[in-house]
């Protein structure tokens, strides 16, 4: 099977209605900050990946053209399938990620658990 040598991203959308779902699929482990994106799609590692974020209390939906930098497979035990999709290092996910970290607050250093760690 032939594939082209640079297909176009895929494009995920993701609306985030409650600060508890933000915080699961928040990934602060990437410097520049990610969100992960259920989805049964596959992915690999490095993949482009272009993701509709809307954030909790929050009407305006935020492009991320971002990177598969985190896959969890199907059958992974109680987490869901998806990807965790890392911010590129531009200001605008910057901005993003001090946004995201702001309506988190305190949740931050919380031992929750998420959907990637």
């Amino acid at each position: 099977m032939n594939t082209p040598s640079s297909p176009r991203p895929s494009v995920l959308q993701l609306a985030l209605k409650e600060k508890g779902a933000l915080y699961a699929a928040y990934i602060s482990l990437f410097a520049e900050g990610g969100i992960f994106v259920a989805t049964n799609r596959e992915f690999r590692l490095g993949d482009d990946v272009y993701v509709l974020l809307t954030l909790p209390d929050d009407a305006q939906r935020y492009p991320i053209a971002g990177k598969v930098g985190w896959v969890t497979p199907a059958g992974a035990g109680h987490r869901a399938q998806g990807i965790g999709v890392r911010f590129p290092a531009e200001p605008k996910s910057e901005e993003l990620k001090a946004k995201i970290e702001t309506v988190l607050g305190s949740w931050l250093g919380s031992d929750r658990s998420t959907q990637t760690i």
